[in-house]
């Protein structure tokens, strides 16, 4: 269902749908709500109430744990672009050797799952052979 204004979202449920068909059903996929959208002081203080609880700003869109990997995906819809956060994220990420990914599309996200070693039930259109 695409719903107007949310290309990330829509993005987001895609993805979250193929993954729990592409990958073992022992797979987790995780997205952590780490974001207050609640506007003015009573959304700052509810953001800092989360904070206190161990939510970290820039966290991926989607944690996938698969057979001992971690995978961090990051949706962005086609022109978004990392905030800041979610730059130091992906680098403290990468320099503790765990996946990350920025995904644009679903055959990103899938081709992320094939870079980083994840075993799947369907090949990505992207990386299938030709003959």
């Amino acid at each position: 269902m695409n719903r107007r204004g949310t290309p990330e979202a829509d993005l987001q449920r895609a993805v979250v749908q193929a993954l729990r068909l592409a990958l073992p059903r022992t797979a987790n996929i995780h997205h952590c709500a780490n974001e207050v959208t609640e506007p003015g002081p009573r959304g700052a203080r509810r953001q800092a109430i989360l904070v206190g609880m161990g939510v970290h700003a820039g966290f991926a869109d989607l944690m996938v744990l698969c057979d001992g990997r971690i995978l961090f995906l990051e949706l962005k819809a086609p022109k978004g672009r990392l905030r800041p956060t979610q730059e130091a994220f992906r680098d403290a990420v990468l320099a503790q050797g765990f996946g990350w990914a920025l995904v644009r599309s679903l055959d990103e996200a899938l081709g992320a799952l094939a870079d980083h070693g994840f075993t799947t039930r369907i090949v990505p259109p992207t990386r299938r052979s030709l003959s």
